[in-house]
């Protein structure tokens, strides 16, 4: 039996902060720079359109509202991504020359009521958007700027690269919800994040041991220069270095494959060998041998069925 090898990438990168033209182009670029490089898939991080605007509180005061806070979201909302829009179409362009799948992390503005969520697109290799997961449960002051999703958007993909879905961020720290990708049989375990503390890598090899997955974490690498101007007041506290990234790909059996990269700006490759995938199985199997059926069911309300992509 001949099992498959694919090579995959991870981008950590630094969006043009609460301008969507620029980092649309940005996201362009490292498309190309994905398919130069041989990758068949490629990870972006969270809401790397229009950024994760990190270290800023939109002003936020309980039981009020100020006018700083609403030009602060109304910037944010002006440069947060429609999927109907014709910035999609040019990213869908850009995929299709370049013959890869796509997962991009963005912040997406609904077209009806203008709610924001915390959303990964996800492209198949014609450019063509074939779905969407949105954040459960966005954190902290996250649940300020963001709405909750439903398990509506707890999408999966079994395309000829493999099976793949994930989740997002501190979504990878709720228990079900990860067994509702591992249900699914999702064998590219996708985890966009803006987390770059150190124990982060310890969550992505615990995902990877646990669904007995690849794991392929992304995050940004973001430094307070990179604000604009007008931002920089409301920084005056943070560090130099904002989010120092930590991306990774880790294997089924808990091997960093790549990474993590940190304090740079980079594209991590690694081929995934799926007889790696399979060994995995051998001693546990978290939906196979060691799910205990018998003991424990998990039903989670409106998860799609796996979609099959061609």
């Amino acid at each position: 039996m001949q099992h498959k090898k694919i090579k995959v990438g991870v981008v950590q990168a630094t969006p043009a902060l609460f301008d969507i033209e620029k980092t649309v182009q940005l996201v362009i670029e490292w498309i190309e720079k994905g398919a130069a490089a041989g990758c068949e898939l490629l990870l972006f991080p969270e809401s790397f359109i229009p950024c994760y605007p990190r270290g800023l509180d939109f002003d936020s005061i309980v039981g009020r509202r100020t006018e700083k806070s609403r030009n602060q979201w109304l910037e944010y909302w002006e440069n947060s991504l429609e999927t109907s829009s014709h910035y999609v179409a040019q990213i869908g362009e850009a995929i299709r020359r370049a013959g890869i799948f796509v997962a991009l992390g963005v912040t997406e503005r609904e077209s009806v009521g203008g709610s924001l969520h915390c959303a990964l697109l996800y492209f198949d290799k014609q450019g063509n958007l074939i779905g969407k997961h949105r954040k459960l449960k966005p954190t902290g002051l996250e649940r300020y700027i963001w709405a909750e999703s439903d398990g509506s958007t707890l999408v999966s993909f079994d395309t000829e690269i493999g099976k793949i879905g994930g989740l997002i961020c501190w979504e990878n720290y709720m228990p079900l919800a990860r067994m509702s990708m591992y249900q699914r049989g999702v064998e590219i375990y996708l985890a966009p994040t803006a987390d770059s503390r150190e124990s982060w890598q310890s969550t992505m090899q615990h995902i990877a041991l646990e669904g007995r997955c690849f794991v392929l974490a992304s995050n940004q690498f973001v430094q307070k220069s990179d604000y604009p101007e007008r931002f920089q007041a409301d920084l005056i506290h943070e560090p130099a270095i904002m989010s120092s990234g930590g991306s990774v790909i880790i294997s089924p059996l808990g091997e960093v494959l790549a990474g993590p990269l940190w304090n740079e700006e980079g594209l991590l490759t690694a081929e995934l060998d799926f007889s790696v995938l399979a060994k995995s199985k051998l001693d546990f199997d978290v939906v196979g041998h060691y799910s205990r059926n018998d003991v424990f069911q998990l039903k989670v309300v409106g998860q799609p069925d796996m979609l099959k992509v061609k």
